[in-house]
């Protein structure tokens, strides 16, 4: 029988390349319905190609999260893709674990907010990792029990702005950011990797589903994004996963876990003609924000919800031409500050949505005065 599969987040990156692996493999795959933020006539589009109903399977953020809530239930699909953009996709990863559902994520902001929430309710095989390197360390871990882990090698490609000084940093606008040499991401992960902030919430997200203390994970630039991460286990082996900078690849393993099917991508690497690899440590001095990221994390609770919160606002401020490159470290920086005495543990989603507001409402003062 075909794996059905709903898509929330169709129109962004991911989710047009869900599409893709949807299509190649329609004899396995079949969509059972899609939503997205607000590109009405793409997802229209998206519909008609694939032969849904847009008004029953089909909904927009102007649908309200109740009614995305409402699609994943009438839908019935047996893989929920989340590619939803923001702490916003905290509800939707919730209700799919609660519901039984298989969750594909590619919503790290769901573990980055939502953290203990989330991970208490997944059972073991429902929730799979879309990002590439979560993936990548996910089939690694295959190779050895979890108590043989010793640590987790994140790799990072170091963004368009590695090698650049503080004062080359201040000069930079959105467009250059946009320029990510080896992946075709959606604008906010792009500017986030150029921060390094991409690699701080994946640090966190590492901590999350895998168990794994934050001194066990060591972030390693490769600006090739040919290692897509490694695992090292206490006898003294590392497994790495290395493969094409394509996102197909860990989408299309989310949908056919355990199996592996036929690349929908015709790349791939000749290792005879691969040079050497360069390998390096982080610049924390010039990108400020992975040691945000780390502070966060280690205090735990609700703290990375700040980061989270405050990141996405100055982000879209960058975006927008109203506030510098490292402003936006700064106003995370200070978002932890100010609201430093309202880390706590995590208790309800309640309680994250609201200092999620608060925090939004805070930076987007801050970048007012910027």
């Amino acid at each position: 029988m075909k794996k059905r599969i709903l898509i929330l987040g169709s129109t962004g990156s991911i989710g047009k390349q869900a599409l893709q692996v949807v299509d190649f493999h329609s004899d396995r795959l079949e969509l059972a319905g899609l939503a997205a933020h607000s590109s009405a006539e793409l997802l229209s589009e998206q519909a008609q190609q694939f032969g849904l109903d847009d008004r029953s399977c089909c909904l927009t953020a102007r649908d309200g999260m109740d009614a995305l809530l409402r699609l994943i239930d009438a839908t019935q699909p047996d893989i929920v893709l989340n590619a939803l953009v923001g702490s916003a996709g905290l509800r939707a990863t919730i209700h799919t674990l609660e519901a039984g559902l298989t969750l594909a994520l590619a919503n790290k902001e769901s573990l980055i907010v939502g953290g203990e929430l989330v991970t208490a309710l997944a059972q073991p095989g429902q929730m799979l990792p879309v990002d590439s390197e979560h993936s990548a360390i996910f089939q690694c871990l295959q190779s050895g029990s979890p108590q043989a882990l010793k640590s987790v090698w994140l790799t990072a490609s170091g963004g368009p702005f590695r090698g650049k000084t503080r004062d080359d940093l201040a000069k930079v606008k959105a467009a250059d950011a946009l320029a990510h040499p080896t992946w075709n991401m959606g604008p906010k992960i792009t500017i986030d990797s150029a921060t390094l902030m991409n690699k701080g919430l994946e640090v966190i997200e590492t901590h999350h589903l895998f168990d794994v203390n934050y001194d066990d994970i060591k972030v390693l630039v490769q600006p090739k994004s040919l290692i897509h991460s490694m695992v090292e286990f206490v006898d003294g082996s590392t497994v790495g996963h290395l493969g094409v900078a394509d996102m197909r690849v860990p989408i299309q393993y989310a949908f056919s876990y355990p199996d592996r099917w036929q690349s929908v991508t015709d790349l791939s690497v000749d290792y005879r003609q691969a040079t050497a690899l360069e390998l390096d440590a982080p610049d924390l001095g010039t990108f400020g924000c992975l040691n945000l990221a780390f502070e966060a994390g280690r205090s735990g609770g609700t703290a990375p919800c700040i980061l989270n919160a405050a990141n996405e606002v100055a982000v879209a401020a960058f975006l927008e031409d109203r506030i510098g490159f490292l402003d936006i470290e700064a106003l995370v920086e200070a978002a932890l500050s100010h609201f430093a005495n309202e880390i706590a543990p995590l208790a309800s989603i309640e309680q994250v949505e609201d200092l999620d507001t608060r925090v939004r409402d805070y930076v987007a003062q801050r970048c007012n005065a910027v």
